[in-house]
């Protein structure tokens, strides 16, 4: 197959991520793969133009370019000077062409026939604060084929929509890269965390959990990443270890040194860390958002009611407090269930679901297969 990505962005979103994964394990499976983006998301002002503009090129000049996910991909990757949407003319003719967000299932269904069938990738449901909520809503509503991440969204498709025609791909994650040996507790009880600011990504839930559990607990370290940080708008504790923008390498170790992750999202596509953290051995507390329901349902962490810190805390201390071996037990369960989710059962299901597209497409019917 012919494929191209269309990304809103080249940056280092989560979903960024998984697009720059599908888009090389398609290529290493002999498909032609291109991902389109713009040079930059969005341009609103002149003012805010000239700044992207100057930023870049000091980055130029420094040696330094932006950072993205897909900076050390080899999938060709095409940047689009102009400011979007992306247009025939920046888009090869290929067989299948796949929207990676709302706004560039816009740009693709507006796309020719030439360019290939027209799948969307639906990662989240962007229907939160900062999002204009109808547009989205309309854009599920397109004859494209549907990709969705986690049943919920499916869910979605079915209930608000009336498509039932809809191919569930869950992420997975890479157990050889994200890896850590057998262990005990930490010798000092330490939990960790995704630093965002956003309001939907909880992280403001996470803090005030523990705090509430450092208080109960006593000596409780903290450790964070993030891609940048802001201490004046949601300050972290004193003493967290913050890492920004950390390179792929670290992230194993990161996971590794935490008794229990913690992931308190009031919104989610999938939620990827928690497969990360549990593959590196790390129970997982998370809020019932995106996938951890079906995550978390066989063991290997804590499920805790949303917008309820109280509720976090006591899992943080009830999980530092457990015995070494029961620990461990818990540990072992969190590796064995992200170790069933691999990136190649799920580009097996990526594949199959961009060919129903392009059979699909040819028949002028909408969606994918159910999976």
């Amino acid at each position: 197959m012919k494929i191209t990505f269309v990304l809103p962005y080249a940056g280092l979103a989560g979903g960024v991520r998984v697009v720059a994964i599908y888009a090389e394990l398609l290529q290493a499976r002999g498909h032609e793969v291109m991902i389109v983006s713009p040079a930059s998301y969005r341009w609103p002002s002149r003012r805010k133009r000239a700044w992207h503009m100057l930023r870049r090129l000091a980055r130029s000049a420094a040696g330094r370019a932006d950072p993205s996910h897909l900076r050390d991909v080899s999938v060709a990757h095409r940047r689009i000077a102009h400011a979007p949407p992306i247009v025939d003319a920046d888009v090869p003719d290929a067989d299948v062409v796949v929207a990676t967000w709302w706004e560039t299932a816009e740009w693709v269904a507006a796309l020719s026939p030439s360019k290939g069938a027209k799948a969307y990738f639906i990662q989240h449901y962007e229907t939160h604060a900062g999002q204009p909520i109808q547009r989205v809503r309309n854009t599920w509503m397109l004859p494209l084929g549907k990709i969705v991440v986690a049943s919920w969204l499916a869910d979605i498709a079915a209930n608000e929509f009336g498509d039932r025609n809809v191919s569930i791909v869950p992420n997975a994650v890479d157990a050889s890269h994200f890896t850590a040996d057998p262990r005990g507790r930490q010798p000092r009880p330490t939990v960790g965390l995704m630093y965002s600011t956003k309001h939907y990504k909880g992280c403001d839930i996470c803090l005030e959990a523990f705090d509430i559990a450092q208080r109960r607990v006593g000596e409780l370290d903290l450790v964070a990443f993030g891609v940048r940080e802001e201490p004046a708008v949601l300050p972290l504790p004193r003493g967290a270890k913050f890492t920004a923008q950390p390179d792929q390498a670290i992230l194993p170790g990161l996971y590794a040194s935490c008794d229990a992750w913690l992931f308190g999202s009031r919104s989610e596509g999938f939620g990827l860390p928690i497969l990360e953290a549990m593959a590196c051995r790390t129970p997982v507390i998370a809020t019932p958002a995106g996938a951890a329901p079906e995550l978390l349902a066989g063991g290997g962490g804590v499920l805790v009611r949303p917008e309820d810190p109280a509720d976090m805390a006591g899992a943080i201390e009830r999980i530092v407090s457990m015995s070494d071996s029961d620990w461990r037990a818990l540990s072992e369960q969190a590796r064995r269930i992200a170790s069933e989710y691999t990136w190649n059962d799920a580009t097996d299901r990526f594949e199959a679901a961009l060919e129903h597209a392009i059979r699909s497409g040819r028949t002028g019917a909408p969606g994918a297969s159910a999976a």
